[in-house]
């Protein structure tokens, strides 16, 4: 995996509206931590961050660049991002410092690619997971799991053993369970005309039993 190199500077925390000043500022308020990692708070260059990082998908390496000799060079894993509500912008992210020689867990997405064969039969194409989670070093990690779904016919699924894992990646499941798999669509039946009399008839029927109750 590549890593992306974004500028980080270390801020002091000393209340709760300072991450809304450094908003303003055109920063990120973020915390880098780690196994052998005391706690740091950091700043980002919002525009920066959210140019190169923020709209990417899955898992994502990036090496810090700072003036401050604890923060430079270090390699971290973009661990969480939090977002405004309304605007989508990213409002504080988590770094997590990693040893390139030391395996970790992650998610990994999911991409779905092909038509399915039951698809074009009328079936639904029904994703059961978007992502899973491996183990591997930190330069090892995947963008993403490629999914063919085309020669899936109704009923049929993709199991996490039938996915190319890269080697020096392992998937961690305790069953083959199924990722994607054509259904049958959910048609609902149409009254039969003996249905429908029968109801017109008990509609029919209520109004009148109502007249001779208060006669």
């Amino acid at each position: 995996m590549e890593t992306l190199d974004i500028q980080v500077d270390p801020r002091e925390k000393k209340h709760k509206r300072d991450a809304k000043r450094l908003l303003r500022s055109g920063k990120i308020p973020a915390i880098l931590y780690g196994p052998k990692t005391a706690p740091v708070t950091v700043e980002l260059n919002k525009r920066e961050f959210n140019q190169r990082v923020a709209g990417l998908e899955g898992s994502h390496l990036v090496r810090l660049k700072s003036v401050a000799s604890i923060l430079a060079d270090k390699v971290a894993l973009v661990k969480e991002m939090q977002y405004h509500p309304i605007s989508g912008d990213v409002i504080h992210a988590d770094l997590y410092e990693v040893d390139l020689t030391v395996r970790i867990t992650v998610r990994v997405p999911l991409r779905f690619s092909g038509k399915a064969a039951g698809v074009v039969r009328g079936g639904i194409l029904q994703p059961i997971v978007r992502e899973i989670e491996v183990e591997c070093l930190p330069l090892d990690i995947p963008e993403y799991f490629n999914v063919d779904v085309s020669a899936l016919d109704i009923g049929d699924a993709v199991h996490i053993e039938d996915l190319a894992i890269p080697e020096g990646v392992k998937a961690l499941y305790e069953s083959n369970f199924a990722l994607v798999t054509v259904v049958t669509p959910t048609v609902e039946e149409a009254p039969t005309p003996a249905a429908v009399a029968e109801t017109v008839a008990v509609e029919t029927a209520a109004p009148e039993a109502a007249k001779e109750g208060e006669s």
